[in-house]
């Protein structure tokens, strides 16, 4: 049996994934789905399942082996696998279980080749690890351009809040600056990355963790890297195993606009803490 992904490199094979995956999704939309209960107010439904095992499938058929990191099923594949692809099959689930339609399937190679597609736009934003590009049936591959143009910065509002009190996602709202420069935007689903790579937004931030080898983050953040985006954590060092959060902004001036304002709040908050302390003496 021919292999019908026979000479993909990987960015093909990403691309090849992440469109199966948004079909899946598209097909699945508007459907009664029951849902499976992750915990902690989190929830799958059988479309992120679905999915998952089709995503799985294309890599399996393509690189049989290399290990998968998927986000209902975990890891599989060969333990002492040299290359590992991270896989989110439906990032925005809420808004999918409640028929909105901004949502993002994603598909990384870790350190590598990524894509990240929009069921519903049918565009497919990938990159091959040095360039990033957008795709759309009947046209072109066209260059991944960030520009703070829009002024509309997403701010994702979502639990877990790792680094509170001193930052909240939801603080920068409040400050003064941010509506004097930007106009913000909560759509819930890492496609918002995407979007500052390909110059619909001028900048994303959210708090949490080492999100660079997260499975939903991990695409997002090899476009932007890709299209010559400024991708730091909250604190503003490098991302990795010791960075907090994420601040991924169109050029160095939205970066640094946006750094300040952090920076201002966290010091707000250290200087309350400071004083509360002294009371309590």
């Amino acid at each position: 049996m021919t292999n019908p992904y026979a000479g993909f490199d990987d960015a093909a094979v990403a691309i090849a994934g992440a469109r199966a995956g948004a079909d899946v999704v598209r097909t699945m939309y508007g459907r009664r789905l029951n849902r499976i209960d992750k915990g902690a107010g989190d929830f799958a439904t059988a479309a992120d399942v679905e999915a998952e095992k089709t995503i799985l499938g294309v890599i399996r058929a393509a690189r049989p082996d290399d290990a998968v990191l998927g986000e209902e099923g975990g890891r599989q594949g060969a333990a002492d696998a040299v290359r590992q692809w991270l896989v989110d099959p439906l990032c925005g689930t809420l808004n999918y279980a409640v028929g909105n339609m901004l949502v993002a399937v994603n598909v990384a190679l870790r350190d590598g080749a990524a894509a990240v597609a929009d069921p519903f736009s049918g565009e497919v934003f990938f990159t091959d690890g040095k360039s990033a590009w957008v795709r759309h049936d009947g046209a072109e591959d066209a260059p991944l351009t960030p520009t703070p143009a829009t002024r509309l910065v997403d701010v994702n509002l979502d639990p877990p809040f790792p680094s509170a009190p001193r930052f909240r996602a939801v603080d920068l709202l409040a400050h003064p600056e941010f509506v004097q420069h930007f106009r913000p935007r909560v759509v819930s689903t890492t496609l918002a990355l995407a979007w500052v790579a390909a110059g619909k937004r001028a900048a994303y931030v959210t708090d949490g963790g080492d999100l660079s080898g997260s499975v939903h983050f991990a695409a997002g953040i090899a476009l932007c890297r890709a299209a010559g985006c400024v991708v730091t954590g909250i604190d503003g060092a490098p991302t990795g195993e010791a960075g907090r959060g994420l601040v991924v902004a169109a050029d160095d001036e939205t970066h640094g606009l946006l750094m300040s304002m952090i920076r201002s709040r966290g010091q707000s908050r250290d200087r309350m803490g400071s004083r509360s302390d002294r009371t309590s003496e």
